[in-house]
């Protein structure tokens, strides 16, 4: 029996309202139920660009996110021998951070080196922000952040504490 996917209601669905009351200087947005496939390959096929990111996790090991309802069609282009896939789509959710003071919450609150000419736009990497495992992602418009849904709320709540201190300046 398939769930009704119109009745799931995101991690942060409680929270949104509360996100969405940041300053310019730090703007969230939660980005749910996007399909996410663990990979496990030593080749990646070719896939088309745009609307799917293959986040590399480890040397054999990648997160293949997509739009919310592709996980069919994910699954389908990684089939072969010697391969892994796995459905993980339930399991995290995604931020989207951005504005200018976005690098100065993320390294509040994570050890890595977020500068742009050490942490360019497309890199990626797993580490703990808030003492939340994650996946951070750089991306064009700021960064990702793919957090287990079980510590979304954490997660967010903490931005929510941490936001007011860093955005005074901005």
């Amino acid at each position: 029996m398939t769930a009704d996917r119109n009745l799931r209601r995101s991690p942060l669905h409680d929270l949104r309202a509360r996100l969405a009351t940041l300053s310019g200087a730090i703007t969230v947005a939660e980005v749910p139920f996007l399909a996410q496939i663990n990979v496990r390959t030593t080749a990646l096929p070719a896939l088309r660009p745009g609307d799917i990111d293959v986040v590399p996790l480890g040397p054999d090991e990648f997160l293949v996110v997509g739009p919310p309802g592709s996980e069919d069609r994910l699954i389908a282009a990684f089939q072969g021998p010697q391969v892994s896939v796995v459905d993980v789509s339930a399991q995290r959710t995604a931020l989207d951070l951005s504005g200018p003071a976005v690098r100065d919450l993320l390294a509040f609150g994570c050890s890595i080196d977020l500068h742009p000419r050490v942490f360019a736009v497309g890199d990626c990497a797993q580490t703990v922000l808030a003492h939340t495992p994650v996946v951070l992602q750089r991306r064009t418009s700021g960064f990702r952040v793919l957090v287990r849904s079980s510590f979304a709320a954490h997660l967010a709540a903490w931005i929510l504490d941490a936001s007011p201190e860093l955005t005074a300046g901005h």
